[in-house]
């Protein structure tokens, strides 16, 4: 999996290349405990992102319970396949999806 940064002030996109699951979810986990401090916005982009894993769900699930105490999270951009793992787990009714 590829992450790309791109933050702007206190917003921060990241973009997911590949799969999300639990070879590579340590690897976002690492990424977004050294990159959400003073981050207000977070956005993350899933457009070229294949496939997610209870393992990537639960790194999901964490980064929403922590933006909510400092601001917001979207994720956009999901495919067919993610959009109905969200929808099966219920992540749909916890997560913005735009």
């Amino acid at each position: 999996m590829e992450i790309i940064k791109t933050q702007d002030g206190s917003a921060l996109t990241i973009s997911l290349i590949g799969r999300l699951d639990t070879t590579t979810s340590p690897q976002l986990e690492k990424e977004l405990s050294a990159s959400l401090s003073g981050i207000t916005d977070l956005v993350f982009d899933f457009e070229q992102l294949d496939y997610i894993s209870s393992a990537g769900l639960r790194v999901l699930l964490s980064t929403q319970k922590l933006m909510n105490r400092q601001g917001s999270m979207v994720i956009k951009n999901t495919n067919d396949t993610i959009d109905e793992v969200f929808e099966i787990t219920g992540f749909v009714d916890i997560l913005t999806i735009e």
